[in-house]
């Protein structure tokens, strides 16, 4: 028997993260500009890291902590959810990161039997997930062709045709990987879609603080919705790992089911790292906005480096910080144009491929200061230039 045989077909039939890819192919390639992986250049607020030194020898920090979160950071959570996202009726539970908190409702909302919904594109993680834990049924909704927002009409037709109704359906406001913010009014309309088909709506708002040019965000409540938050972003606290759900009380019996996931997954998120989200927090979302505006220029020099793609062809920008851009047609391998731009102009890309749309790639903007900006805008230009003009050459 080979070694595959004694491996988990549930695993197997999972992809391969992109980010994995993505880090083989940065390491084979010469000094690479980052502009695939998720993530802001700036760290948490210096006052939060400063306070942390302190509490590292603290015996408290090295122990178990609750299952639910540090009962201080609750109460600012809660504080926060109330004040900011207006959800007032919402109990929480802090996570290792959002990415955990998704799986945590994964196996405690759904059986390997139910049928889930997606919209493309869509965040991988979220798929893999879904596989991960057996999930086969998975549908992938299509998005407006023009502003790659969720297709409302498909998810109610599909509400209505598909028996037994789907369990959960899952989005990502604003969107990652589309960069785009969803309307309050179609976020609304999503939900009540939900409520009254008897599903779970699950929001994943990491990248709350993310949006631009008036653009808003906003939340749903309801006995139906689960909300995600996520420090990582916003505080640049990639490695740190917090997150938090926003759970309805109302809802017997969840939190019951939530701790026995929490338990054998995590038990709890490390202390130390919660400690520094509670300092985040006294920060606030004043000091993420002033992080937050240092993009804009970045975004600015990434969508002119984009050009050459022609009108149309790039969208996102209104949130979070992601660009998504179509590939010429005859570039339908987008994995191979990622691997090309990497080898040839320095530039990593993720493909849309891992995203269920094919054909099309993922700019991020948050990862670099705005002088390697300038640098990685004019690699891209020019690569894109070279690929129009000349095909991948090498």
């Amino acid at each position: 028997m080979g070694s595959y045989g004694r491996l988990s077909t549930r695993a197997l039939e999972t992809d391969v993260p992109v980010m994995v890819k993505l880090a083989e192919l940065n390491r084979n390639s010469n000094d690479a500009m980052p502009l695939g992986q998720g993530a802001v250049y700036w760290q948490p607020p210096e006052l939060a890291l400063e306070r942390v030194k302190h509490i590292a020898w603290e015996p408290s920090t090295s122990r178990y902590g609750t299952h639910e979160g540090l009962p201080e950071l609750k109460e600012a959570l809660l504080k926060k959810l109330c004040q900011e996202n207006k959800l007032i009726k919402s109990s929480v539970m802090v996570t290792a990161g959002s990415n955990q908190g998704f799986l945590n409702l994964v196996l405690t909302l759904c059986d390997v039997t139910d049928s889930v919904v997606l919209f493309a594109p869509y965040f991988f993680n979220a798929y893999m997930s879904f596989q991960m834990t057996g999930i086969n049924n998975i549908l992938v909704g299509p998005s407006n062709p023009m502003t790659l927002l969720p297709d409302a009409d498909w998810l109610k037709k599909v509400m209505s045709e598909t028996k037994p109704v789907p369990k959960l359906v899952s989005i990502v406001n604003p969107g990652n990987p589309s960069g785009v913010c969803i309307p309050e009014s179609l976020l609304k309309r999503i939900s009540d879609i939900c409520r009254s088909s008897g599903s779970w709506l699950v929001v994943d708002n990491a990248y709350e603080y993310f949006v631009y040019d008036g653009f808003k965000h906003s939340c749903v409540e309801g006995n139906h919705v689960i909300n995600l938050f996520s420090f990582s972003k916003a505080y640049g606290m990639m490695g740190w790992r917090v997150g938090y759900i926003a759970y309805s009380l109302e809802v017997e019996g969840l939190l019951t089911q939530l701790l026995k996931v929490q338990d054998n997954v995590a038990i709890c998120t490390p202390m130390i790292s919660q400690k520094v989200a509670l300092y985040c927090l006294e920060a606030g979302r004043e000091w993420v906005k002033s992080q937050v505006e240092s993009l804009a220029k970045n975004k600015k020099l990434l969508v002119e480096a984009l050009s050459p793609l022609g009108e149309d062809t790039v969208k996102g920008g209104e949130g979070a910080i992601y660009l998504w851009a179509k590939l010429p047609n005859k570039y339908p391998n987008d994995f191979e144009v990622v691997c090309w731009f990497a080898r040839r102009h320095g530039v990593l890309l993720l493909p849309g491929s891992a995203c269920g749309a094919p054909g099309c790639v993922r700019i991020t903007y948050g990862m670099l200061r705005e002088a390697d900006c300038v640098i990685a805008a004019d690699r891209l230009r020019r690569g894109l230039e070279e690929l129009i003009r000349d095909g991948m050459v090498e």
